[in-house]
């Protein structure tokens, strides 16, 4: 059963294409520490199929989300999902007027080049997949080679390997450091 441990509410992305641990782990620990958190497909319909053909059932689609109801948008990483994500003209102009609100956003693997594609990582501290890193450094970006970097209400993370310590980056934002050490040690993670 959750229960919620605080009245800000997320929003995760899903592509077909997309990398399923770096969504689905990070749901995982979100649910796990409380903290609400929606799965939104960006097709037509809720069906998403991951870059490894795992099917994954969102909660709804962007046509029908309700952009104002959501503190944070997520964007999992994966090819072609990245692309994909990318493509969706509603999730990137959602991205840029959260950026404009001061609303955190969060990305992982090869998702924070689109987050730099937009001009939202110039300046700030971030890192990414490798096969990206180019275009966080030509769009000014500050390349950081970290697990999971918090900087200026941006999260990011490396890829697959880090979606532990990037979901619980995620928690730390919200609930504190020390619950989101607690929810790593209740997991059996030791970094």
């Amino acid at each position: 059963m959750f229960n919620p441990s605080t009245d800000k509410k997320v929003a995760i992305f899903l592509a077909d294409g997309c990398e399923e641990i770096e969504a689905l782990t990070v749901v995982d620990l979100l649910y796990r520490a409380g903290i609400p958190c929606v799965k939104v497909s960006v097709g037509e319909t809720p069906v998403v199929c991951s870059s490894h053909n795992v099917t994954v059932t969102a909660d709804t689609t962007v046509s029908h989300l309700s952009w104002d109801e959501y503190d944070m948008l997520i964007l999992p990483g994966g090819m072609p999902g990245t692309l994909n994500l990318k493509a969706c003209k509603p999730l990137t102009d959602a991205v840029l007027r959260f950026r404009k609100e001061g609303k955190p956003l969060a990305a992982i693997c090869a998702a924070p080049s689109v987050l730099a594609e937009l001009g939202i990582l110039k300046g700030v501290r971030a890192t990414c997949n490798p096969s990206v890193e180019t275009a966080l450094t030509e769009n000014g970006a500050e390349l950081v080679r970290e697990n999971a970097v918090t900087a200026d209400r941006i999260i990011t993370s490396r890829g697959m390997g880090t979606a532990i310590p990037f979901g619980l980056a995620i928690v730390a934002y919200y609930l504190g450091q020390e619950t989101a050490d607690d929810l790593g040690r209740n997991i059996i993670y030791y970094p």
